[in-house]
């Protein structure tokens, strides 16, 4: 496997996805690693915190249920 295409697997899930798992093996590791965040740290930086409305009941249910009000 030429480091293009590497390089392509690293970037691209669809064509990491389309690669042998033979091919897969021999990869290299993505050279800044594997991500090590949690769940809430993922939300809090997504924004999940900034719960902003202005119908009450809404706010209730955001804060609640970490989404947005039902349809």
């Amino acid at each position: 496997m030429s480091h293009r295409d590497i390089v392509r697997a690293w970037k691209d899930p669809a064509y990491r996805a389309s690669l042998s798992p033979e091919a897969r093996a021999h990869m290299l590791p993505h050279p800044s690693g594997m991500p090590e965040i949690t769940d809430n740290e993922l939300r809090e930086a997504a924004g999940a915190t900034n719960n902003l409305t202005t119908a009450w009941f809404c706010t209730l249910y955001t804060y609640i249920q970490h989404r947005c009000c039902p349809n």
